[in-house]
């Protein structure tokens, strides 16, 4: 009896070991250097993709979707890997672009002007994700640039709606967790879910979230997950990054009952817990408050 409930431990670190090994090589990372000679600046990007897909991709089997991730201020592009996972685990290249220099100046508040003065920086991640895609173009010809899903946090989350309303045509999908400052398009031209945070300090200004009627109407999908604003990141507890995880993984699934299939969908509340979709990275020490 004694050897048997050794054997079937073992059994079970075996399985644990075998999913988390299976976890880490099946989606692959690469990271590349990029410079745009034009503006005399270095684009860093993390391309994130599982390895069969990759491969079919390669052999012209299939075209890949593409999902750009941006980061939130004071985050890095790589801070993000529970999201890119959830992505690249449903066949998605992830593209996540370092849009932040040392060398750039903070990120201001001006009372008063589009965005609360942030529009250059909008404008300047506008610019990082069109270079991007043009290089990305030459190095994985087999994705598809026309129909992008735009996902970011923040900061990043209020550049990937602001590509989506200069860019339109060329967007599929927006993902934004707790954006404050670019409000939501309500055209319905395509699908948005948004993940809110619970949070006293960081608010969304007036008018980035519409009303529920008019979300309902629009295909807007609204998610309050209780969380801080800060934790939507890597650096963001377990428990946050799952839920996250769980319900991302249910939109991107076009089976879902939550997956918008038409321009009415309601507004969640509370999704309450779910399973982890891939296992994070290890917890980063949080730094200073993001924007």
């Amino acid at each position: 009896m004694k050897r048997a409930v050794v054997v079937g431990l073992s059994l079970v670190v075996l399985v644990a070991v075998a999913y988390l090994s299976g976890s880490k090589w099946l989606i692959r990372h690469e990271t590349l250097a990029l410079f745009d000679q034009t503006r005399d600046r270095p684009i860093d990007v993390d391309i994130a993709v599982r390895r069969d897909k990759a491969m079919q991709a390669r052999a012209g089997l299939i075209k890949l979707p593409v999902a750009i991730l941006n980061h939130g201020n004071t985050v890095k592009f790589t801070e993000y890997s529970f999201l890119a996972n959830v992505f690249a685990a449903r066949g998605y290249m992830v593209v996540s672009i370092q849009h932040d220099l040392v060398s750039d100046p903070p990120l201001v508040t001006k009372v008063g002007e589009p965005y609360v003065g942030r529009l250059p920086i909008y404008e300047r991640g506008v610019k990082n994700i069109l270079f991007a895609i043009n290089k990305l173009k030459a190095m994985y010809p087999n994705a598809d640039y026309d129909h992008l899903t735009m996902v970011g946090h923040s900061n990043g989350g209020d550049i990937a709606v602001y590509f989506a309303k200069m860019h339109p045509d060329e967007v599929r999908k927006v993902v934004t967790l707790d954006n404050l400052r670019v409000p939501f398009m309500t055209d319905g031209k395509f699908k948005i879910l948004s993940f809110r945070s619970h949070d006293p300090v960081f608010k969304a200004d007036p008018g980035v979230i519409p009303a529920d009627e008019v979300c309902d109407h629009a295909g807007i999908t609204v998610i309050n997950t209780g969380a801080q604003h800060n934790e939507m990141s890597d650096r963001g507890p377990d428990s946050v990054k799952q839920k996250i995880e769980g319900m991302l993984d249910k939109y991107l699934d076009d089976d879902s009952v939550l997956a918008p299939v038409d321009t009415k969908k309601p507004k969640i509340i509370a999704p309450g817990p779910v399973a982890q979709v891939a296992p994070p990275l290890a917890l980063i020490p949080a730094a200073v408050p993001l924007h």
